[in-house]
């Protein structure tokens, strides 16, 4: 399973090649297109949705009436540097115009080949094509000032953004968009627009004397996104619906057509209802038991500054599914204890992670989508460190504890009763 992860994370370089990544799993696995007329759904059918290329939402029905959702959710879009689309600037050098997506850290971007992917959006003789394209992982670099020519950077100097993070490219101006035409398979003058990026093309490895720890670009979120969907597809029956959701653009916001905020959420899980012959009233007891699962990374306690974690709340690599706390995070006391409880039942060990109480802490889309989707919702992750760094790292025997976990909370169903949640 780690090797199929790995590979994954190799084939995912950008937000809409993961969901892609994602799409074929499911197609692999006899998933069809959600029908748009309104049509009706089968009893133990098997749908997709799709939006805008990274983002997608997946459902595997009961064979009889459902009793709530069952979801789990996780984000295709990573820290990175999007490339503009007027991007060439010259000079002695050619160099590439981009622009921060996400907070990143940045100085691990300096000094190692870089990779091109993405969108392209192409004119065809009917209209606008979307194509996704991978110029390979050694296109670009971004050097780093001599410590002779900048004596601050040996003490750690602060980077300018607007200086000092531009990919160097090619020698020869007018290239790059040729390069972009051709793994695009279209004239250059039929290129529109795109959404490229530069990623970090370094493979993932396992290391350590038992390889008790896994080292890759992009673990937040591809790693949850990965576990998520193994969860998924390995998943038995359930009287709920079992639900996948990747979303984009959480690393900025989710605020966006395609994000968890987006409408796109509660509209497609109200679709699914009344394309089971349920009406409004139905669909929302239906929400009444549903569960979400919102899976993005917590921070493990790092080895050189222990300091920095929580006294109480400190996960480490290896040491099971952390469980987020915080006025930030979706959970609170009943959805903490329903996840746990599933989790005991599946032999699957947990952690509990608070931010220290002087520091504000990040959040996540558990929040979001559960502000416009009125369900109980817990947010969970893989302890890992580096987070936002341009290669990550996590606990190798936690990939399979994440899957587990989703898997036993597909096949639990929620039973709502007064002051009670039965399992």
């Amino acid at each position: 399973m780690l090797q199929s992860m790995l590979h994954f994370l190799e084939k995912s370089p950008d937000c809409f090649h993961a969901a892609a990544q994602v799409q074929a799993l499911l197609q692999d696995a006899g998933f069809v297109p959600l029908p748009q007329d309104g049509a009706a759904l089968a009893p133990g059918g098997r749908y997709f949705a799709p939006l805008g290329g990274a983002s997608i939402l997946a459902f595997r029905l009961p064979s009889s009436a459902p009793t709530g959702f069952t979801i789990a959710a996780a984000h295709s879009d990573s820290p990175c540097f999007r490339i503009r689309d007027h991007a060439e600037l010259t000079g002695a050098y050619t160099r590439l115009s981009v622009e921060r997506y996400g907070g990143m850290l940045p100085g691990g971007w300096l000094d190692r080949p870089l990779g091109i992917a993405g969108r392209v959006l192409v004119r065809t003789p009917t209209g606008v094509a979307a194509r996704l394209v991978d110029l390979g992982p050694e296109q670009a670099l971004i050097p780093s000032v001599a410590v002779h020519l900048n004596r601050e950077a040996a003490s750690g100097g602060k980077f300018d953004f607007a200086q000092d993070f531009f990919p160097l490219y090619s020698g020869e101006a007018g290239h790059f968009l040729k390069a972009v035409a051709q793994a695009a398979g279209c004239a250059a003058e039929d290129l529109l627009s795109s959404d490229l990026f530069l990623y970090n093309g370094q493979r993932g490895l396992l290391w350590g004397p038992e390889q008790e720890f896994l080292s890759a670009p992009r673990l937040d979120d591809l790693a949850c996104v990965f576990a998520a969907a193994q969860g998924f597809l390995m998943a038995g029956d359930s009287s709920a619906i079992q639900v996948l959701a990747v979303f984009d653009h959480e690393e900025i916001g989710s605020e966006t057509s395609r994000g968890a905020a987006s409408a796109f959420f509660p509209e497609t899980l109200l679709a699914v209802s009344q394309g089971l012959g349920l009406d409004a009233a139905a669909h929302r007891r239906l929400l009444a038991g549903s569960l979400l699962l919102s899976c993005d990374n917590g921070h493990g306690v790092h080895p050189n500054h222990p300091e920095l974690a929580d006294r109480n709340e400190a996960p480490v690599l290896n040491g099971g599914v952390v469980v987020k706390h915080s006025p930030r995070y979706a959970t609170d006391g009943l959805s903490a204890a329903v996840f746990s409880e599933i989790c005991r039942r599946a032999q699957v060990p947990v952690q509990h992670y608070s931010n220290r109480p002087d520091q504000a802490g990040g959040a996540t889309l558990g929040n979001i989508a559960a502000a416009r989707t009125p369900i109980l919702a817990v947010d969970i992750g893989l302890a890992q460190l580096a987070m936002h760094a341009c290669f990550e790292t996590i606990g190798s025997r936690d990939v399979d504890y994440m899957i587990r976990a989703i898997r036993a909370a597909y096949e639990t169903p929620l039973t709502v009763r007064e002051n009670e949640i039965q399992l």
